[in-house]
């Protein structure tokens, strides 16, 4: 079966595109989206976030949540909000945050080709997470986010994806957070055909975001067990030239010094790392380079060059920072679960380090230097893991933009 396909999206009449796109679910709490929904009637936070129309104490993965989901989307079909596209087509999808822009394919990708790892995996997932998805799915008989892919920039499909932006989009809107999101609709069957080859050339594109909705996706396919063509076969994704995207530093705040002073602290450190104090917020320049923030008063660190080993996970800046600083020197054995460890998307900026440390509520920060795509290939090649953590992927696709239904 072919690695994407076209297909009929579920989408916004143009005139309600601004009412009905909304954040990723993952990415707002049940208060937050509630807030941000107010008084906005076709939010698609009302299908993603149903529990905001339920009483306030609702577990968010109670059944009723997943039926009040099912009722919205269909309440929002019935009065003329969405639409279903007349036949099966591409989309190209531009996302705008500030002087950064990447324009990707909107496509379904196979579950088949998923399970044997061509669509490739760098996280392990969790299975409350991934059982909300599979009920959220069976419940819509859709996939409503989408799962955020990358391909290997090849120069032939980035410059058609630039062609078609030539045309005038369906949608062209600012959210509400500044972020752009522009859609334009690919009906050409030669320009379909022309991706669609292109794409089943590749030997691998890459999950960057969204492993949760993909592990779900192939569940609820498997579950199915439709024929190898059928579209509950396939799931909802963007795919991005991988030179375009953007991941940002994803920070670390300790609780403690793990009972060492912070002298002892400094000549620990200064074994493996050289440690030079900085007049201002260290945001690192490069791999091997840390900030590191301790009694208001900011260090750049770089790790001995002859300590960085060949493996693709064990070289990472977060796998460093890990193996020879928080492990052996704060006791930090597993960031999945210690809680004296914490995590701070670089979308927050450095400032928000200082004001962890300086109202006490941490005692050291670490800022690090951002995860490249590369990198992040270079394990799933190697059918490994990346630590948790270790990338921040921005800007975010919307929900709402598009959706997947399964027949």
């Amino acid at each position: 079966m072919p690695l994407i396909r076209p297909f009929a999206a579920l989408r916004p009449f143009p005139e309600f595109s601004s009412d009905v796109i909304a954040p990723p679910y993952d990415v707002l709490n049940s208060a937050e989206a509630r807030e941000l929904a107010k008084s906005k009637p076709w939010s698609f936070l009302h299908i993603s976030k149903a529990e905001i129309d339920l009483p306030v104490d609702t577990n968010p993965y109670d059944q009723s949540v997943y039926q009040k989901a099912a009722d919205n989307l269909q309440r929002m079909i019935e009065q003329k909000i969405l639409t279903r596209e007349e036949k099966p087509c591409y989309y190209v999808y531009r996302l705008k945050m500030g002087d950064h822009q990447q324009t990707g394919l909107v496509a379904a990708a196979s579950v088949a080709d998923y399970n044997v790892n061509r669509i490739r995996k760098h996280e392990f997932t969790r299975p409350t997470k991934e059982d909300d998805r599979v009920k959220q799915i069976k419940a819509l008989n859709a996939q409503t986010g989408p799962v955020l892919l990358a391909y290997p920039s090849q120069p032939e499909l980035d410059a058609l994806l630039e062609k078609v932006t030539q045309a005038k989009p369906v949608y062209d809107l600012i959210a509400h957070d500044g972020i752009g999101h522009t859609l334009w609709l690919v009906q050409e069957q030669q320009t379909i055909d022309a991706f669609s080859k292109g794409f089943d050339a590749m030997p691998a594109i890459y999950i960057a975001d969204g492993h949760h909705r993909s592990a779900a996706a192939s569940r609820v396919a498997k579950e199915l067990a439709k024929p190898a063509d059928d579209m509950s076969r396939y799931f909802l994704s963007v795919i991005f030239p991988h030179t375009q995207m953007k991941i940002l530093d994803y920070n670390r705040v300790v609780k403690d010094l793990n009972g060492l002073s912070e002298k002892e602290m400094l000549e620990k450190i200064s074994k493996r790392f050289s440690c030079v104090k900085e007049n201002r917020a260290v945001a690192p320049k490069t791999a091997g380079e840390f900030g590191m923030y301790l009694n208001r008063q900011w260090y750049r660190l770089n790790i001995d060059p002859q300590l960085i080993p060949d493996d693709p996970v064990a070289r990472l800046d977060v796998s460093l920072l890990s193996s020879y600083l928080l492990d052996p020197l704060l006791n930090i054995k597993d960031p999945r679960t210690d809680t004296r460890i914490d995590f701070v998307g670089g979308i927050r900026g450095l400032g928000e380090l200082e004001k962890r440390v300086d109202n006490g509520e941490m005692a050291i920060a670490f800022s690090m230097f951002a995860t490249s795509m590369s990198d992040l290939m270079a394990v799933a090649d190697a059918n490994k893991v990346m630590p948790p953590k270790s990338t921040w992927f921005e800007p975010k696709l919307a929900d709402g933009v598009v959706s997947h239904l399964l027949d």
